[in-house]
């Protein structure tokens, strides 16, 4: 029998052929997000995109790029990853669609320190998902064998957006005003920030495992942390022009950090703490890790995903449309938010 001969960059831990056949797989998932504005083949230097802006005024792109952080953990511990994929698009989409702007194009980034097919194939199924349900196309990526930078079986993800807004509607922050009111729109859980403090408190502190029932929790404590960031775009575009005078996505800061970044001068938010109920996940974390209230605010979402500020005189109408829940209202202040 005739013995292969092993490359040396696959004795060096980078095995280009399996990369090939691993990658080879994945056109079907990647064409599902694709509209007639994308061109050329997959697998090219760069993707392309031919932009259709319609009937917008003075077209607006807007790019952002994110991870998921250490939620990655969870999924090596549940060895599940389609829903990190979704979690990553979902998260870079609700990141411009705070500005107004609707997704275009998405592109990933995986590293590993050697590439494992089916954890591969998750998370491109969980890329693609997402982007279909967000009417994003998946146009390229890169996937990168990392030896000696990653520990077995682990990988890092990131993405990368761009999207597109009509300037005449985009959302800065400036019409917001003193008396507008929050509207909180509901997360389904972490989303993608606090996993670090999540994980010491869970695992480490009340000597949880990925496999434990808790009786407030519908599910075991590794699904209920992998539950998937919620895309709020859709919705958003949903809402009759001139509703929204600006828009805050809950992420790492939690509600205290990402609010101020669209007050302008001489306003601040106060949020009312008893106006939502604050789901179970985030109490157990609070109360199993000791942790402070007010740090609970500044760390995790609490349980809204997606702030709007709209006027006092439409608070009925939004809550209507959204079904959210007034949490708080601008008032005069320094650019910051007070949790009463």
């Amino acid at each position: 029998m005739k013995q292969v001969k092993v490359k040396a960059y696959a004795r060096a831990g980078v095995d280009v052929d399996l990369g090939n056949v691993v990658k080879s797989g994945i056109q079907a998932l990647v064409r599902s997000t694709h509209g007639p504005q994308v061109l050329g083949k997959i697998g090219g230097f760069g993707g392309l995109f031919r932009a259709d802006f319609g009937k917008m005024k003075d077209p607006v792109l807007v790019a952002s790029v994110d991870g998921v952080g250490t939620k990655l953990k969870v999924a090596f511990m549940v060895n599940k990853h389609d829903t990190v994929g979704q979690d990553l698009v979902n998260h870079c989409i609700n990141d411009i669609a705070v500005v107004g702007a609707q997704p275009l194009f998405f592109l990933d980034y995986v590293a590993a320190a050697s590439l494992e097919p089916p954890v591969f194939r998750q998370l491109l199924t969980g890329f693609a998902k997402a982007c279909r349900a967000g009417s994003c196309a998946l146009i390229g990526g890169e996937t990168a064998q990392m030896p000696g930078m990653y520990q077995a079986g682990e990988y890092d993800v990131a993405g990368t957006i761009v999207g597109v807004v009509d300037r005449p509607k985009m959302l800065d922050g400036s019409k917001v005003r003193v008396g507008d009111v929050l509207i909180g729109l509901p997360s389904t859980g972490l989303h993608t920030n606090g996993y670090s403090l999540a994980r010491k408190v869970l695992f480490e502190t009340m000597g949880l495992k990925v496999n434990s029932r808790l009786p407030e929790l519908k599910l075991p404590i590794g699904e209920e942390l992998l539950r998937v960031h919620k895309n709020y775009q859709p919705l958003m575009a949903s809402l009759p022009d001139g509703l929204l005078h600006a828009a805050a996505h809950i992420t790492g800061g939690g509600l205290i950090d990402n609010l101020p970044r669209v007050l302008p001068k001489g306003t601040q938010a106060n949020i009312r703490r008893d106006s939502w109920k604050v789901p179970a996940l985030f109490q157990i974390i609070e109360a199993g890790g000791k942790v402070d209230p007010l740090e609970m605010y500044q760390v995790f979402n609490m349980g809204i995903g997606m702030v709007l500020i709209v006027d006092k005189k439409r608070q009925a109408e939004t809550v209507k449309l959204t079904r959210g829940k007034v949490i708080g209202e601008i008032v005069e202040g320094d650019q910051t938010v007070t949790i009463i």
